[in-house]
């Protein structure tokens, strides 16, 4: 007899038993465990996707992309199943490993070599001026007016460049921004050779481009990164901004005495070529637009960074002109425009005079000038990278934002006012490169100060905002780079304009003190 087994053991089958009697099953609650559900959400997406009968109809690209985003996410799951899945809004804090291997690190490494080429680009200027004004016998007061042709330019784009980062994004902006300041660096030298105009114009046109930089870096950061590790990414995205004046400053004499007068500018031109190719192979603008992100990075992004109005407001804000009479009406955007017009006074002062400074007060040459003169720009670059972690661990213990950025901004501007008073006063170049190493260091908490404020009061309007405070910032350097010049024929002395800098810096600590703040405020009503 061909019993029900006796038959699918033929056939090779091996149905369950069937019992008899069976015992019923007891039903046990388990209502108070946890599973961590992005798993099973993961892996029913991959279910629904590998057979879903409009799947074969997507691009090959696009199923690759898609499949690589699940696996990354599949990986992510077991990588966070610590994490308490009660809340699933809330994410954990990445280690330290996983930040430095991270795809936002990738950006702001990105962001920081641009800055680098965009400083390099800038002070290789400082140092050719010196041979360029003998072979045309240029007076100091039109060298500082050369010098500060690259400010004319860098006063005009910053509130447009703004305008079109809150729009565009920061990765289109910040690529044509590149592109053009390395074509106008590449062009130098044709220019000195033809006219003192077309060197103006290509000066001007250097101060045009480089003019969006900071703004689309604000971007991309304000984008890419939470709060508590913004101030550390700004510190190394302007690490990059000031080791680009150390390499400008030491490498263009070498460059010089093997490639001539202009060798300088052809190879810093043909480096940013480069980079262009790199960042519009590599990088998004946001994180939602990248194909290389995992997916836990993404959620962690998405959760923790606590600027809501960008994903809410995004296309509110690209469709109507920035509100420039009500950011004009807020005394902490006028606390932020004071701290960049001082900011952008002594930085270009030094930037562009203390080769000569040290040449004609300590008759040094011009190669020693430039050693001297490079050494602040590497310590700023190492103090802001601690600036901005020391300014991190003092939010998350709970330091009010406002505080932590009123300290930071204090520092960064007291500290360099003592230090220029201290610089007046020393006997020889070593000593006086010593203090000018305290000023330029100190100047980097800064960059925890009004640099990051930016991103704190006017999320939405970050790119607009650092472009009028920018423009403020082109004004005053504009100001202090040429009155400098004429300042030194008048008087003979550096040392007035030095006190008359570090008078500055004291009174807009004061006015920063006073009107700054680390919250949001509301722009969509007037004061």
């Amino acid at each position: 007899m061909n019993s029900p087994i006796a038959l699918n053991r033929r056939l090779g089958t091996n149905p369950t038993p069937v019992l008899k009697n069976p015992k019923p099953y007891k039903i046990h609650k388990i209502s108070h465990i946890k599973l961590p559900c992005t798993m099973f959400t993961n892996s029913f997406r991959t279910f629904c996707f590998m057979n879903n009968p409009f799947t074969d109809k997507f691009p090959y690209k696009a199923r690759n992309f898609e499949l690589s985003r699940l696996r990354a996410s599949s990986n992510d799951a077991q990588s966070i199943a610590g994490t308490s899945f009660g809340d699933q809004s809330e994410a954990r804090a990445s280690s330290f490993l996983e930040f430095i291997t991270s795809e936002r690190v990738k950006v702001v490494a990105m962001l920081a070599l641009a800055l680098a080429l965009c400083n390099a680009d800038r002070v290789v200027m400082s140092v050719a001026i010196v041979p360029l004004s003998l072979a045309h016998g240029w007076r100091q007061s039109f060298a500082g007016v050369v010098q500060s042709s690259f400010l004319w330019g860098y006063m005009i784009s910053p509130i447009a460049g703004g305008a079109l980062v809150d729009y565009y994004g920061g990765k289109v902006v910040m690529a044509w921004g590149v592109a053009l300041w390395s074509l106008a660096t590449f062009l130098t030298p044709w220019a000195a050779e033809t006219s003192v105009l077309a060197l103006l114009a290509m000066r001007i046109l250097l101060g045009i481009a480089e003019g969006v930089a900071l703004p689309c870096m604000n971007n991309m950061i304000a984008r890419w990164f939470p709060q508590t590790e913004r101030a550390r990414v700004v510190g190394l995205a302007m690490a990059g901004f000031q080791l680009g004046s150390a390499i400008g400053l030491t490498l263009s004499p070498i460059l010089m005495s093997q490639g001539g007068m202009y060798g300088p500018f052809v190879i810093f031109g043909l480096f940013g070529f480069l980079w262009v190719l790199v960042w519009v192979s590599a990088t998004s603008s946001t994180p939602e637009q990248s194909p290389q992100i995992s997916m836990y990075e993404l959620r962690y992004i998405q959760n923790k960074v606590a600027i809501p109005s960008l994903s809410r407001n995004e296309k509110k804000t690209r469709q109507v002109i920035p509100p420039f009479r009500r950011l004009l009406s807020k005394l902490p955007t006028w606390s932020l425009i004071v701290a960049n017009a001082m900011h952008s006074w002594g930085f270009f002062v030094i930037l562009s005079w203390m080769p000569i400074y040290f040449k004609t007060i300590y008759h040094v040459d011009l190669r020693e000038a430039a050693w001297f003169s490079a050494v602040p720009w590497s310590m700023m670059a190492v103090v802001g990278y601690f600036a901005g972690f020391w300014s991190d661990m003092m939010i998350q213990r709970s330091i009010s934002v406002t505080l932590t950025r009123k300290i930071m901004q204090s520092i960064g501007f007291i500290g360099p006012g003592i230090a220029l008073i201290g610089l007046t006063t020393a006997k020889s170049p070593v000593l006086a490169s010593a203090w000018l190493t305290v000023a330029v260091g100190l100047k980097a908490f800064s960059h925890c100060g009004f640099l990051v404020n930016l991103q704190e009061i006017a999320p939405q309007y970050c790119g607009v905002l650092h472009g009028l405070s920018n423009t403020a910032g082109s004004f005053a350097a504009v100001v202090g780079t040429v009155g400098a010049g004429f300042f030194v024929e008048l008087v003979g002395s550096f040392k007035g304009f030095l006190l008359l800098t570090a008078f500055l810096y004291f009174s807009a600590a004061l006015f920063w003190n006073i009107f700054s703040t680390g919250e949001q405020v509301n722009f969509d009503e007037a004061a």
